[in-house]
């Protein structure tokens, strides 16, 4: 993996969030690829949750300052950045007053889910992208961890198809039974149509629950991981039945030399 450039985009990583299968494989993952020479860039949602003394959290003023148009309304995306300690791995995170101030992630104290995840997942994604443009950081991978980051392969292959930074860029997204209960907002694909992406490429969110988000994810991706050992019954058959690249789960423990195998020699060779 020497001198390839890796973007990983999570809903949560540890240190900054407690210990989940997403959140340790969006650290263990870079860790090992910034090990064998690799260039990283993670990028997290700056859930209000976190402690942004502790962990040194703070704004990057060159790439903050731009306005993300969610249905059509001015959302402006701040960018703060905090470097992993002994680590020397740098994290991203995409802030805004609106969506992430509030001292919770995807769900209020009786858990349910905020009423605004559909926005919080659309400012995400274009959050993501429009700061890795101002970086003018073209990666060779980009691996999608969680369903808040879940409509950014969508974004890539449809709002910025003909953004040249990401011509080359291959899309993995992990699958993982990290799953919510019910639908985001029922409005979601208008929303998301508002930015003028094909009806044909959205269809799928006319019922924004889980299994949907993951499987337009997966559309929209190169190759899929799966991140977890057992996964929902109908994303299972889903991956099964794929025509593209699926490595299997490993665990936290095995997943190294796989994972490099699959970047190296699949990801990056597909077409």
């Amino acid at each position: 993996m020497k001198d390839k450039r890796i973007l990983y985009v999570s809903s949560e990583v540890v240190p900054y969030l407690p210990e989940t299968e997403i959140s340790s494989m969006s650290f263990e993952a870079p860790r090992m690829v910034n090990k064998q020479g690799g260039q990283i860039r993670i990028f997290m949602p700056r859930f209000g949750n976190i402690n942004e003394r502790r962990h040194q959290l703070h704004e990057v003023i060159r790439l903050s300052g731009i306005n993300l148009v969610i249905n059509d309304l001015d959302m402006p995306l701040i960018i703060k950045v905090a470097s992993i300690p002994k680590e020397r791995i740098q994290v991203y995170f995409i802030d805004n007053e609106d969506y992430f101030k509030r001292k919770a992630t995807l769900t209020d104290e009786d858990g349910k889910l905020f009423s605004d995840n559909d926005e919080r997942a659309i400012f995400f994604a274009k959050g993501v992208i429009e700061t890795v443009k101002k970086l003018n950081w073209a990666p060779d991978i980009i691996h999608v961890n969680g369903w808040l980051a879940s409509l950014l392969p969508l974004y890539l292959k449809e709002f910025y198809k003909t953004e040249p930074l990401f011509t080359e860029s291959k899309i993995v997204t992990s699958v993982y039974n990290q799953s919510f209960e019910g639908a985001l907002d029922k409005d979601m694909i208008s929303k998301i149509n508002f930015d003028g992406l094909s009806t044909e490429a959205t269809k799928l969110l006319d019922e924004p629950n889980y299994n949907n988000l993951m499987k337009i994810a997966i559309d929209n991706s190169d190759a899929i991981i799966r991140g977890s050992q057992d996964l929902p019954d109908e994303l299972d058959s889903y991956l099964s039945d794929l025509s593209k690249p699926v490595l299997d789960y490993f665990s936290i423990e095995e997943f190294a030399d796989p994972y490099t195998d699959f970047y190296t020699n699949t990801v990056l060779n597909s077409n």
